[in-house]
């Protein structure tokens, strides 16, 4: 997902204006014309902006024929945590905002431990709970139209975006229906520095807001992708912020803080979405299998 991952969440290009296969699209629009598309295909930007918190569930592909259930937790301003299940062991995966950290069983490691700074700057980096789309110009970043490109087939308008920290992401809008359907950016593994490539599709509303309910990622250079798919998504979920804290005694870690009060379980603002089951919707406006955090 924020961004939503998985916010994962339309309007129609005028009619006889694209064409299919990379062709160019007629009618050229300016960044913030399409934006303002891509926030009205999620749901409106005013909702997305009262998302407090996400909990997606559902299953990833981690071997030919073997899924892994997993849970994974967003909490504004930047906090994730993800738990999976392997073989009966359970794996965890978290950032407090600060500083990342994980248990991973299945590996010997059954303590929680604190992640290298490498881990740490990248989960800062990448912990926007909107996403670059949303509010762009107060975050610092640019965003050009650097063209258009097909997204499994469907023609899609390609953004450039140029963080303030000097990061560069792609994010893809199907040129259809406006929304996200695919993100691509270098990612620093092991000391390399990867081209990743994630792409949603099976969008379905949930509370009025468009979310995504699968998507593959990986490496672009690689065939191989990793595929997750979502049976549950629930907006404005009471998450604690021990959920997300580094467990005392962690190695590498600092002592742990004093728990604070948990903020999310305030009373969300009016007009911000509530858990929901979802609801399928691709029929409606946006194409059955087209995508979009998001953001």
């Amino acid at each position: 997902m924020s961004r939503k991952i998985l916010t994962l969440l339309a309007a129609s290009l005028l009619a006889g204006t694209v064409l299919c296969m990379g062709a160019p699209i007629a009618h050229a629009q300016t960044v913030d014309e399409l934006l303002a598309k891509y926030y009205e295909a999620c749901g409106g930007l005013d909702k997305l902006k009262a998302i407090t918190s996400i909990r997606v569930t559902g299953t990833m592909a981690i071997a030919p024929g073997m899924d892994a259930p997993f849970t994974m937790e967003r909490k504004r301003p930047g906090k994730q945590r993800m738990e999976f299940q392997v073989q009966g062991m359970t794996g965890i995966q978290a950032f407090d905002g600060e500083r990342s950290w994980s248990v991973m069983p299945f590996m010997g490691k059954t303590e929680p431990e604190v992640g290298a700074d490498e881990d740490n700057k990248r989960q800062q980096a990448d912990a926007d709970f909107d996403g670059a789309l949303v509010d762009y110009k107060a975050k610092g970043h640019a965003i050009e139209l650097a063209g258009n490109e097909p997204v499994d087939g469907a023609a899609a308008y390609k953004l450039k975006i140029t963080k303030k920290n000097g990061n560069v992401e792609y994010d893809y809008l199907d040129a259809e229906t406006y929304l996200l359907v695919k993100t691509e950016a270098k990612v620093r593994r092991n000391g390399n520095d990867i081209n990743g490539e994630t792409v949603f599709s099976d969008f379905k509303e949930v509370s009025g807001i468009m979310e995504p309910f699968a998507m593959e990622t990986g490496a672009k250079e690689m065939p191989q992708k990793r595929k997750f798919s979502f049976s549950k998504v629930e907006l404005n979920v009471p998450l604690d912020d021990t959920r997300f804290a580094v467990p005392a005694g962690a190695a590498g870690g600092a002592p742990a803080a004093a728990a604070t009060p948990d903020s999310a379980k305030v009373a969300p603002k009016e007009g911000a979405a509530t858990s929901s089951a979802a609801v399928d919707s691709t029929k409606k406006d946006a194409k059955k299998g087209k995508s979009k955090k998001k953001g």
